[in-house]
C-alpha cells in the first residue's frame, strides 16, 4: 500500500523540543566508525538487481513468485548470518473467478478487466498472469441497476448529492480514486443503499493531466487499472476471519458472513479509458465544477435510466502467506527487540510498491550482517522482518503481531517500517516521543542531490511550503516555517493513521513505531498498484540509479544501530507533549466551529434558503440538517496535558543532567520504566465501534481510512456528532495521558536518585 507523505502535516504547528546545549549529544567517535562501515556496504547497483529478480513476475498472495520470493529473501538473510525462518498463517484471501461490467441499452459497452503488456516492459515478459482488475474483499454479486455518478465518492461528496436531489439508493455508483482511502468508497455506497461500486482512475489525479502517459511519461496509461483491498481496515486489519488472534492452522475463525470488514455490495476498479465511456453514457444534471476531472466528456450525476450490469464471482478460500522473519541476538539486552520491517507481496509485480523498501531492508540487512563478521554485536536483539499479504490487508505483520503480542509487549522496543520509496525528501511519521531520534540520524545522512543533511532538506521543505499562496492555513504554514529555521529545535513528525505494516504494532498493541521514505519527486503514483508498476519504470521515473533506495538504507539503518545500541531511552518526552498540546487546542477549536456551523445551518435551514437559490428545474434537496453541539468539558484533558508538559520537561532536564552517569541498577531500572511507555497511550476499552483500535493517540480515521486521527476518541466523536462518546473520551485520553506523565515522573525519580 502507499505510505503516506508526512511532512508539513498539522502537528508541525509548535512541537519540537528546543535542544540546549546539554540536551544536543556529541556522537561518539565509535558510533561514526560503525556508520562509516555500515554506509560502505550500501550498494545500489546491488539493490537494482535485486529489484530486477524480485518484480520479474506478479507477486500477488498466492502466486508462485510471491512464495519463491521468500524463499530467496530467507537465503539472503541466512546467508548474510541472521538466525531466519518462514513462518506462515492461514489467511481469507479471495481472487477472482469470473468478473464483468457492461453498460446496456442502445450502445452497449463491455468494459476490458485487464490491462495489455507494454512492449519492452516487465509486464509483457512475465510469464505468470496478472490479477484482472479486482478489489479484495468486496462482496460478490450479480446486480443491474442505473449508474450514478459521485466525484470521489467521499462523505462531502454524498452530502453535496444531497443538496442536488439525488439518491443513489437500488443504483450502481462510479466513483473516481482519490480524496480518501479506496476501502470508504464503497462502504458509503453500501451505506447510502446502492447496490454496487466502480472505481476508476481519472486523469486529473494521475493521468494524462499531470504528465506524459507511461511509457513516454510516468503517469497512468489509459488502460491502467488501480488493484486494491476495501476490507474495512477502518474496524481492525488482517485476516477478516481471526481479528486479535493469529491466523494459525487451528486458529478459531468467524464465519464469512459475520466478518464486519467484508463488504456486502459487489465493487470493481476500471481504467480511465472504460470510465469514459460508461460516464459519457449517463445522463442527468451537470455535476459541480470541483467534481469534473479531466476526461474530454461533460460530467453529468446520471439520470438512473442508464442501465449497468456488474458481475463479480470469486474463490473465497485460505491461501498461506509467507513472512520472512530473521534475527540477531543482542549481546547485552537479548529480550529488547528492535524490529525493522516492509513487505514483499505485490498487486502485480510491485517494483515500486514495495519492492523499493525491501531492497533497501535487504540492503541493511547484509551490511548489518558484515557488521558482526567484523565482530561487532548490537546490544539489543535486531529483528528483520519481510511480511506477506499487506496489501489485502496487512495480513502478514498484523497476524504475526497477533500471534506474538504478549511476548512483543514485553520484548519490542520499536517497530521501524518502510514502504514505497521515490526520489526526494524524507517523509516521516510515527510515534512523537521518537521525534528527536529521528532528527539525530535526519541530520547525520547526506543528500546525495544537494550536498546537505537531509534533515536539512527537509527544513527547506518546510520554509518554502510557507511561501505557497495555495496553503491551506497560511498562518500555520508561516509558524512551521519559523521553526524550521530554528537549528535549535527538533522538526517534528507526524502521527500515522494506517496503510502500511506499522499499524498492528501501534494501533493494536500499543508499541512505539515509525515509518519511513522518500519522495516528492521521483513519480509512482500513475502505476499505483497496476500492472505497469515495473522494474522499468522504477529505474526510470521513480528513483534512476537507486540512489534513494541507497539513501533510505543509511537512513533507517542507522535507526536500526542506535536503538540497537543506545545505553539510555531514546524517548525525548518533550516532544511528544508539544504535540499532545497541539492536538488538544484542534478538537477545542473543532468543537467551537462545529457549534458555530450548527448555528448557521439552523438559521439557514429556518429560513428556506436553499430551496430558494436551487433551481426550480432541476432536483434538489436539503441538507441533513447538524445537531446542536453541547459545551464539553475538556478540563481533564486541559489537565492532563498541562501535567504532560510539566512531567516532560522534568524528564529531559534529568536525562540531559544525569543520564550519562546511571549507576547499572538505575539504569536497568530506567530502561526498564521507558521501554513500554507508549504502552501507556492504549486502553483496553479500543476506539468506539472498533476496540481493536487500542490506541487513544494515533488512529486511522473512519471516515479517512489511512489518513491519521489523532485524539481519535474525542476528534471524531465531534465530528461525527455522538456527544456521549466525546465526554466519555475526554476522560479516558486525559487518563492515558496521566498514566505517561506517571511514567515520566518514576523514571525522572530514577534519574534524580530520588
Amino acid at each position: 500500500m502507499r505510505r503516506i507523505a508526512l511532512v508539513a502535516a498539522t502537528s508541525l504547528f509548535c512541537a519540537g523540543a528546543v535542544l540546549g546545549a546539554q540536551a544536543t549529544e556529541t556522537q561518539p567517535a565509535e558510533r561514526a566508525t560503525l556508520e562509516k562501515a555500515f554506509d560502505a556496504s550500501i550498494q545500489p547497483t546491488e539493490m537494482r538487481d535485486w529489484m530486477k529478480i524480485l518484480a520479474s513476475e506478479p507477486n500477488h498472495v498466492g502466486s508462485p513468485h510471491d512464495k519463491s520470493n521468500a524463499e530467496w529473501i530467507l537465503a539472503k538473510f541466512k546467508k548474510w548470518g541472521w538466525d531466519a525462518h518462514i513462518e506462515t498463517f492461514e489467511v481469507l484471501y479471495p481472487t477472482p473467478i469470473h468478473e464483468a461490467l457492461e453498460l446496456l441499452g442502445p450502445k452497449p459497452f463491455k468494459a476490458t478487466l485487464q490491462e495489455p503488456p507494454i512492449k519492452g516492459d516487465t509486464s509483457a515478459t512475465a510469464k505468470d498472469p496478472a490479477l484482472p482488475a479486482y478489489l479484495a474483499y468486496q462482496g460478490d454479486g450479480d446486480v443491474t441497476g442505473g449508474l450514478v455518478y459521485v466525484n470521489y465518492g467521499m462523505k462531502d461528496d454524498y452530502d453535496a448529492l444531497q443538496k442536488l436531489g439525488v439518491s443513489v439508493k437500488g443504483k450502481i455508483v462510479i466513483v473516481r480514486y482519490g480524496a480518501g482511502w479506496r476501502g470508504l468508497k464503497p462502504k458509503l455506497a453500501q451505506e447510502h443503499g446502492a447496490i454496487g461500486c466502480i472505481i476508476y482512475s481519472d486523469p486529473h489525479d494521475d493521468g494524462y493531466a499531470e504528465d506524459a502517459a507511461y511509457p513516454k511519461g510516468p503517469m497512468r496509461p489509459p488502460h491502467g487499472i488501480q488493484r486494491g483491498s476495501v476490507e474495512d481496515m477502518t474496524l481492525y486489519a488482517g485476516d477478516p476471519l481471526t481479528p486479535d488472534v493469529g491466523a494459525t492452522k487451528d486458529a478459531k475463525r468467524l464465519k464469512i458472513s459475520d466478518s464486519p470488514v467484508i463488504l456486502k455490495i459487489p465493487a470493481i476498479p476500471i481504467s480511465y479509458a472504460d470510465a469514459q465511456v460508461f460516464l459519457q453514457g449517463i445522463g442527468g444534471q451537470v455535476v459541480p465544477a470541483s467534481w469534473r476531472g479531466a476526461l474530454p466528456i461533460t460530467y453529468r450525476v446520471g439520470s438512473g435510466d442508464e442501465k449497468v450490469h456488474l458481475l463479480v464471482k470469486s474463490d473465497w478460500s485460505l491461501k498461506t502467506i509467507y513472512d520472512v522473519i530473521a534475527m540477531m541476538k543482542g549481546s547485552e539486552y537479548p529480550d529488547q527487540w528492535v524490529i525493522r520491517g516492509n513487505h514483499h507481496d505485490g498487486w502485480v509485480e510491485g517494483a515500486t510498491d514495495p519492492l523499493s523498501g525491501q531492497v533497501a531492508l535487504l540492503e541493511e540487512a547484509k551490511a548489518i550482517g558484515k557488521l558482526v563478521g567484523t565482530g561487532w554485536h548490537p546490544k539489543r536483539t535486531i529483528v528483520y522482518t519481510s511480511w506477506d499479504g499487506e496489501e489485502p490487508g496487512l495480513l502478514g505483520s498484523t497476524e504475526w503481531a497477533e500471534t506474538h503480542q504478549a511476548e512483543l509487549k514485553q520484548k519490542a522496543v520499536v517497530y521501524i517500517n518502510s514502504d514505497s520509496n521515490a526520489r526526494g525528501i524524507l517523509e516521516v511519521g510515527g510515534s512523537q516521543d521518537l521525534e528527536h531520534l529521528v532528527n539525530g540520524v535526519a541530520d547525520a545522512v547526506t543528500d546525495p542531490e544537494t550536498g546537505v543533511s537531509i534533515g536539512e532538506r527537509m527544513r527547506a521543505k518546510l520554509r518554502d511550503d510557507a511561501l505557497n499562496p495555495n496553503a491551506r492555513d497560511k498562518e500555520q504554514a508561516k509558524a512551521v516555517a519559523k521553526m524550521a529555521a530554528d537549528p535549535n529545535r527538533d522538526l517534528p513528525i507526524e502521527g500515522l493513521g494506517s496503510g502500511s505494516d506499522y499499524s498492528s504494532f501501534l494501533q493494536h498493541l500499543g508499541l512505539p513505531a515509525l515509518d519511513l521514505g522518500f519522495g516528492g519527486e521521483g513519480n509512482s503514483g500513475g502505476v499505483y498498484h497496476s500492472r505497469y508498476d515495473t522494474f522499468e519504470h522504477h529505474s526510470r521515473f521513480v528513483d534512476p540509479g537507486f540512489v534513494y533506495e541507497a539513501v533510505l538504507a543509511k537512513t533507517i539503518g542507522r535507526l536500526v544501530l542506535r536503538a540497537a545500541d543506545a545505553e539510555l531511552p531514546v524517548e525525548r518526552a518533550g516532544d511528544f507533549a508539544g504535540e499532545m498540546a497541539v492536538y488538544l487546542g484542534e478538537v477545542k477549536k473543532l468543537a467551537d466551529d462545529k457549534r458555530e456551523a450548527a448555528e448557521i445551518q439552523n438559521a439557514d435551514l429556518h429560513d428556506n434558503i436553499f430551496a430558494l437559490v436551487a433551481d426550480p428545474t432541476k432536483s434538489h434537496g436539503n441538507p441533513t440538517a447538524l445537531l446542536p453541539v453541547p459545551k464539553f468539558d475538556f478540563a481533564p484533558l486541559d489537565g492532563a496535558v498541562d501535567r504532560l508538559k510539566k512531567s516532560a520537561a522534568a524528564y529531559d532536564e534529568a536525562l540531559a543532567k544525569n543520564g550519562a552517569g546511571l549507576p547499572a541498577d538505575r539504569l536497568a531500572r530506567l530502561q526498564s520504566l521507558m521501554q513500554d511507555i507508549d504502552g501507556t497511550l492504549s486502553s483496553d476499552v479500543g476506539l468506539p465501534g472498533r476496540p481493536w483500535y487500542k490506541n487513544l493517540i494515533y488512529a486511522p480515521g473512519s471516515l479517512t481510512g489511512y489518513g491519521a486521527k489523532t485524539l481519535p476518541g474525542v476528534r471524531e466523536a465531534i465530528e461525527q456528532e455522538r456527544w456521549s462518546d466525546a465526554d466519555r473520551y475526554i476522560k479516558l485520553t486525559a487518563g492515558v495521558l496521566n498514566a505517561y506523565s506517571d511514567r515520566l515522573d518514576q523514571a525522572t525519580a530514577v534519574l534524580n536518585g530520588t
